[in-house]
């Protein structure tokens, strides 16, 4: 597991990027923690850096639509999904299991 950031640090609305080979994204919507692929699959952008809408990310780059919940873009020029990464908050901290290298349908929230 990585840590990604303690709760307090995750507003609703607001996302990180945990930095790495493969970065990743961990976002609050609307007091759900989702986790994804940072990397748009379409050009090399932040999705941290994007907008939250809803259970969607937009890509700043392109408008690129992606769905947290699957990691599958809903419009183009996005075709291909990024990974989604299973979220576990312990003791006030955000975990994201990095190690699913397929994706993980359903993230889990122990808040």
């Amino acid at each position: 597991m990585m840590r990604a950031c303690t709760v307090d640090e995750l507003p609703p609305g607001e996302s990180v990027r945990i930095p790495g080979p493969a970065p990743i994204a961990v976002f609050n919507a609307d007091g759900e923690l989702y986790a994804i692929d940072d990397t748009c699959s379409h050009q090399d952008a932040s999705l941290a850096e994007g907008w939250l809408e809803g259970c969607f990310v937009e890509c700043p780059l392109h408008a690129a639509l992606f769905d947290l919940r699957t990691g599958m873009p809903s419009c183009l020029p996005a075709k291909k999904p990024v990974r989604t990464y299973a979220v576990l908050v312990e003791d006030g901290v955000v975990y994201v299991h990095a190690d699913n290298a397929d994706n993980a349908e359903g993230q889990e929230d122990a808040a």
